[in-house]
């Protein structure tokens, strides 16, 4: 972009570009010129906004993660409808289709970016933790409506399904699995503690 011209929202622009770049290539193509070029922006843009790379990439993080965040709140409002079974399904579907398992892998292969995150915030994985987290706390709201166990250990639970469906969407250049696949876990999974 020539020099002079404005950029709308920047930061949203680069997390945009980052994203792409992101599931188009993979974790280790995703470099300051890359998310730059890819937005249509100079490279100075980038660090007029964040200090460097890496502190980008940790807001990057952090704007996915709440997505997730806000995810949950719809999830749980979801609580009492359909079926169990089905909203966990549909709400792993959106989670995973999303760029939730790229993030995973990005964190993964940065360890300054996985040192930045670390800092001030629960441990575990960022994303996964936030999706398991999502999922205990529908399966609480489920729990205290009678349509899950009241015995039913959503904490192991949330990250088991969180787990065995992040094996389903791992490969990144694969095809993506179909939601009757999904639900086949997450049944198997809940099978013991939802009540039919």
């Amino acid at each position: 972009m020539p020099t002079g011209v404005a950029i709308r929202d920047p930061r949203e622009q680069l997390f945009d570009a980052a994203e792409r770049v992101l599931l188009r290539a993979g974790p280790n193509a995703l470099t300051s010129r890359a998310v730059t070029t890819e937005a249509g922006c100079a490279k100075g843009v980038l660090h007029r906004h964040f200090a460097d790379f890496d502190a980008f990439l940790a807001e990057l993080v952090r704007d996915r993660v709440q997505r997730i965040d806000d995810q949950a709140a719809a999830l749980r409002a979801a609580a009492g409808t359909g079926t169990v079974t089905g909203n966990v399904t549909a709400a792993l579907m959106e989670l995973f289709r999303s760029v939730a398992v790229a993030i995973v892998a990005l964190v993964i292969s940065r360890d300054e970016l996985r040192a930045r995150l670390r800092r001030g915030r629960p441990a575990g994985v960022p994303a996964l933790a936030e999706a398991a987290a999502m999922i205990a706390s529908y399966l609480s709201a489920e729990r205290e409506l009678g349509r899950v166990d009241a015995h039913a250990d959503v904490d192991t639970l949330a990250p088991t399904l969180i787990g065995a469906v992040h094996l389903l969407f791992a490969d990144r250049e694969g095809v993506p699995p179909e939601a009757e696949a999904v639900g086949r876990v997450v049944d198997a999974v809940l099978a013991g503690v939802v009540r039919r």
